[in-house]
């Protein structure tokens, strides 16, 4: 019964956030005492906008981002593993399932040990400019992890079908490739853009994780459903303690990895076309930089004082706390319009 699934999905949602409530402390003392610091930050004459506001949070403990992806595989494998041993309890609060959440869960583990990896590089001085991997090899490996995704949606599930709200489902044909690789390159790039200022991408991805909650629940994929509230309930254990002045940093190993998580989200959700209203905020971050970078290429003048838009708020004199407030702010307006929109589409 559908009382049942929701009861279940709200019990999931704050195991979650206790089980990472409870395990931050221990995390955290493990990244200081590995030394697992943020020591890159960009120098004064690269980036002086940037410098000035961030150069104390130096030595700044990173990789946060373990605390979220670890409690949701953590949670699904233990209860996976429960359901093989004693069936019955434990089956009602596995979430794991081949049709559902096999995807998003594998790609959510991959993609942040190769996060993990990024970060490992950074903390150890090497890549490009001594901070791990560059744009341009990040780019890379985004583009690797969606052509994987890509291949297994299309080749082996033999989906090609995007919904256009209002319209109906479209069959893409061969189409469908690139454009899932364009939605999860564009997620994980938009998710580590934002994750720039205390508590800013944790929380505007709480409410894009959030509507897909709501989304995956109304069309009855309750599995999916479960991740996605296990998702949440992380994700706001990690805000406890990522909030101005955070206690530690997401690093990549969280971006990336709940990024690409993202977007298979999406598409399996089939709400590709939804993103922009979900991920606002996101999506303006990446546009910014984009414009910057070509300005500065053609033009030889910047558009803005600093990207990603939340560092050009700060040299305005915005203080941190109160851009992060505002961006989740519009993040919710255009959630709540954006499932708006879904539901008129789907249900009218």
């Amino acid at each position: 019964m559908i009382q049942f699934e929701a009861i279940r999905i709200l019990i999931l949602f704050a195991l979650a956030f206790v089980v990472a409530l409870i395990a931050t402390p221990f995390i955290v003392r493990l990244l200081r005492f590995f030394n697992v610091k943020k020591t890159n930050i960009r120098d004064e004459t690269s980036a002086p906008v940037f410098y000035q506001f961030h150069k104390k949070k130096a030595d700044t403990p990173t990789m946060g981002g373990i605390i979220i992806w670890g409690t949701v595989v953590g949670l699904a494998l233990i209860f996976f593993i429960l359901q093989k041993m004693f069936d019955g309890f434990a089956n009602y609060f596995n979430f794991v399932s081949r049709a559902e959440t096999y995807l998003p869960l594998a790609s959510l583990f991959f993609a942040a040990i190769v996060g993990l990896m990024d970060d490992i590089f950074g903390i150890m001085g090497k890549g490009p400019h001594g901070g791990g991997l560059s744009i341009k090899q990040k780019l890379g490996l985004y583009t690797l992890l969606s052509a994987v995704g890509a291949w297994w949606f299309y080749y082996r599930l033999g989906w090609d079908v995007l919904y256009v709200p209002f319209y109906g489902n479209v069959s893409m044909g061969w189409t469908y490739i690139p454009f899932f690789m364009f939605i999860l390159i564009a997620t994980a790039f938009s998710t580590n853009e934002t994750d720039g200022l205390d508590g800013l991408a944790a929380g505007t991805l709480f409410f894009a994780f959030g509507a897909l909650a709501i989304i995956s629940f109304a069309t009855h994929r309750f599995d999916l459903a479960a991740m996605n509230t296990v998702i949440l309930g992380a994700l706001l254990a990690f805000l406890w303690f990522n909030i101005y002045p955070a206690k530690f940093f997401m690093g990549d190993t969280g971006s990336m990895s709940l990024g690409i998580t993202l977007g298979v989200m999406v598409m399996l959700t089939n709400t590709a076309l939804f993103l922009p209203f979900f991920a606002s905020i996101m999506i303006f971050e990446s546009i910014t930089v984009i414009i910057q970078m070509a300005s500065k290429k053609f033009f030889k003048r910047k558009v803005f004082l600093s990207t990603p838009i939340h560092h050009h708020f700060e040299a305005l004199g915005w203080p941190e706390s109160q851009i992060t407030m505002r961006f989740w702010i519009v993040t919710i307006v255009t959630t709540t319009l954006g499932l708006a929109l879904f539901f008129l589409s789907r249900f009218l």
